[in-house]
């Protein structure tokens, strides 16, 4: 009887299964894709905005004040005692016949043979500055009425889209500042008109007994001083009784209403600055910010020393409301506003944030998301108002650059954009 045979190695008791004996060797790769995750190099969280198409402004910020356009100050016409002027600022005058101060001359308007000659000049003088102020009158409602006229035809050209905006905008403009012109002109004449009636009162009362005029003496009525337009008072400069010499400042007088805005600007920014630019007024205390014109930039700058001790040149531009008095009903004289002078706008401009651009070796590049990482690429850029600059070639609508990217982002760098910023 033969024996049976050994049972081989392979059916050995306690021999482990296939799936064990891999398990090191599935444990090592695991180990080492882990190690090989842990190490690779991680996408940098970056802040993205969308570059977009829409209105860009360039403007020039500087601060303001408003002031009467035309203001009238009453002065002494002869020296004597000044009775006290009971007046406030505010209160409303009619010309020619509330009576703003007395003036009791006691005999010191009377006038000798030198005197009486330069009073009866001043006269003179007077009705020629009233004719030339009645010829610019005429002449300022002449050109305020053709300017109507152009703005009048300018509207029905743009209806018919004829005309571009920026025709229509400065026929708007001329039609603005003909109306302001006319309104100054006739402010003019009646200032002329009252400085020659006081002329003549003046001369009147300086002619000597038998010249056509009562001799006066300590007891001759006091001179009664009257404002030359209606208006109200902005500012009693003598209130006091006083003795007061000839030509002494005692009140100023306008009409509060009738305000412009005085601009101080670096006289570089001026120079770009052209009458008719749009001006936006804000933080004047107001809901929402006016509308100003740039009537003029003055031709003359003058030096100031600014807060950090540098010397500035400086040039004021002066500005029209173009809003109604409804907006701003209590808008006074030499209120602070702070301006903003457009001197370019695009309304559909290629537009990026000004923090994803950078120069270098004197051309402009930004980082571009593509495929998660940030490419770097040249383009050219326009103009600019310091949050957003104009795109000219390099960068489509829709493309995503990377906002503030520092030195970690290189090209070829895997980012995460973390804040997508769309306008």
């Amino acid at each position: 009887m033969n024996p049976a045979p050994p049972p081989s190695s392979g059916a050995k008791k306690g021999a482990a299964p296939a799936w064990r004996r891999r398990l090191p060797l599935v444990g090592g790769a695991v180990l080492v894709a882990l190690i090989v995750i842990g190490l690779w190099p991680r996408a940098l969280p970056v802040e993205a905005a969308v570059v977009s198409r829409g209105p860009l402004v360039v403007t020039v910020d500087e601060e303001g004040m408003t002031r009467v356009r035309n203001r009238y100050v009453v002065s002494a016409p002869v020296a004597g005692q000044l009775r006290r002027i009971d007046w406030k600022a505010g209160a409303t005058v009619e010309a020619g016949q509330t009576v703003l101060a007395t003036l009791e001359t006691g005999g010191a308007d009377f006038l000798d043979a030198r005197s009486l000659a330069q009073a009866e000049a001043r006269v003179r003088a007077a009705e020629a500055a009233r004719e030339a102020a009645f010829a610019q009158r005429e002449r300022a409602n002449a050109a305020a009425r053709m300017f109507a006229a152009d703005l009048e035809r300018a509207k029905q050209l743009r209806q018919q889209q004829v005309l571009s905006a920026q025709e229509f905008d400065t026929a708007q403009m001329r039609a603005e500042t003909g109306a302001q012109d006319a309104r100054a002109a006739e402010f003019g004449l009646k200032v002329a008109e009252f400085d020659l009636q006081q002329a003549r009162a003046l001369l009147t009362r300086g002619q000597p007994a038998g010249a056509g005029a009562p001799a006066r003496g300590a007891g001759a009525e006091p001179l009664v001083l009257t404002p030359a337009v209606s208006g109200r008072i902005l500012r009693v400069l003598q209130e006091s009784a006083r003795v007061v010499p000839a030509g002494f400042a005692l009140m100023e007088i306008g009409d509060p209403t009738d305000l412009e805005v005085r601009i101080e600007v670096l006289s570089r920014d001026g120079v770009a600055i052209a009458p008719g630019a749009r001006v936006m007024l804000e933080q004047w205390g107001g809901p929402a910010p006016l509308a100003a014109r740039v009537r003029l930039v003055e031709p003359s700058a003058f030096t100031k020393i600014s807060a950090l001790g540098v010397e500035e040149q400086r040039v004021y531009v002066i500005a029209d409301f173009t809003d109604p008095i409804e907006r701003r009903p209590t808008l006074g004289d030499n209120y602070r506003v702070e301006a903003r002078i457009v001197i370019w706008e695009n309304p559909n401009a290629l537009r990026a944030p000004a923090g994803a651009l950078f120069q270098r070796s004197a051309t402009w590049q930004t980082f571009v998301i593509e495929g998660g990482r940030a490419r770097l690429r040249k383009i050219r850029v326009g103009r600019g108002n310091g949050v957003e600059t104009e795109i000219l070639d390099g960068l489509s609508e829709g493309d995503r650059v990377v906002v503030y990217p520092g030195d970690k982002v290189t090209d070829g760098t895997r980012v995460k954009p973390l804040v997508v910023e769309t306008k």
